[in-house]
């Protein structure tokens, strides 16, 4: 018998619809349930084949105990490791070099020294900064934001190099990155799992909490939500997410995209609304019985995107030279 798991924490909605349209399908090799985590002894299986990952980004010792059951073979969405090195600056790089269109976005030193560090720490960063070059290239309005992180925490709009200055002292240790303001015609928020099912939804992140996907603006083109599916596919692809969303402000008929670091993202019934939300509870059961029948027991059993595994690719080929 196969076993799926699902880790999160006060979230309920779809964990819970997770594990009952799982246990639903009928399979006679494949159930799912809660994960209960007691005893962690370092090498030593968890019993669960596959784990739907859902709170680890909050709490560090969640993301040591999925690593530890990954070592052993069970297959961890999304992958603990990649997850624990990616960041949102990194994304934005990424999807440069693979052609996503991204608003110009530059990264920032913390304001304030991190801890145990002093001015002789940064012998190589230049100070001042080049701050008019900086303001320059990305032009106000622009939004500074913390180049790691999920949500809208420390989340600025700037209005002008003053405005900037003043709230760069409130951001303390943080490291942010500054990014051009995209004035949209379209927004979309996209579901990718699996790396091949895509949910494209309208989204207006300007609207309550509760309304942000409640839009008015009309059919999107069919060309245009062909690209954004694309692209979709092809970021998740470049960085190796089986549960992710995306998100695109349209202008002038380009999507830029906005937000793509979100491995653990809202599927609440209540935010996504019932549509949206029986289709996540839907394909990520899909997705987890596929992981689960494909599974292979004491292998490693996780995946990874292009970007890591063309690297090793190389590194193996030009050792063999």
């Amino acid at each position: 018998m196969k076993k799926i798991g699902v880790l999160h924490g006060m979230e309920r909605s779809f964990p819970m619809a997770f594990v009952d349209r799982v246990n639903r399908m009928g399979l006679k090799n494949v159930k799912a349930e809660h994960l209960e985590i007691d005893k962690v002894q370092q090498g030593e299986p968890c019993g669960f084949d596959v784990i739907i990952d859902r709170i680890s980004q909050d709490v560090p010792f969640y993301r040591a105990v999925l690593k530890n059951a990954a070592s052993t073979g069970t297959a961890v969405i999304n992958n603990p490791f990649w997850w624990s090195a990616d960041e949102k600056f990194f994304n934005n790089a990424l999807a440069v070099k693979i052609g996503v269109p991204v608003p110009k976005t530059v990264l920032l030193p913390s304001h304030d020294k991190p801890t145990d560090t002093q001015d002789s720490s940064f012998s190589n960063l230049r100070f001042p900064l080049s701050w008019d070059q900086i303001f320059s290239h990305i032009g106000f309005p622009a939004y500074m934001k913390p180049h790691a992180g999920g949500g809208w925490k420390s989340v600025y709009k700037l209005r002008d190099p003053a405005d900037f200055f003043e709230k760069f002292k409130e951001t303390g240790q943080l490291v942010m990155m500054l990014q051009e303001e995209i004035v949209f015609q379209e927004y979309f928020r996209c579901y990718c799992l699996g790396r091949k099912y895509v949910r494209i939804m309208e989204y207006e992140p300007r609207n309550p909490h509760h309304l942000r996907y409640v839009v008015n603006r009309g059919p999107a083109s069919e060309k245009l939500l062909k690209t954004v599916h694309d692209y979709v596919l092809k970021l998740n692809e470049a960085l190796g997410y089986d549960f992710n969303t995306v998100e695109f402000a349209v202008r002038d008929g380009v999507p830029y995209a906005i937000d793509f670091c979100n491995p653990a993202p809202d599927a609440d019934v209540n935010s996504v609304g019932q549509e949206n939300f029986e289709w996540v509870v839907e394909h990520a059961a899909r997705m987890a019985v596929e992981r689960a029948e494909a599974h292979q027991p004491s292998k490693d059993n996780l995946t990874w995107g292009t970007y890591i595994a063309d690297g090793v690719a190389n590194f193996l080929k030009s050792n063999k030279k």
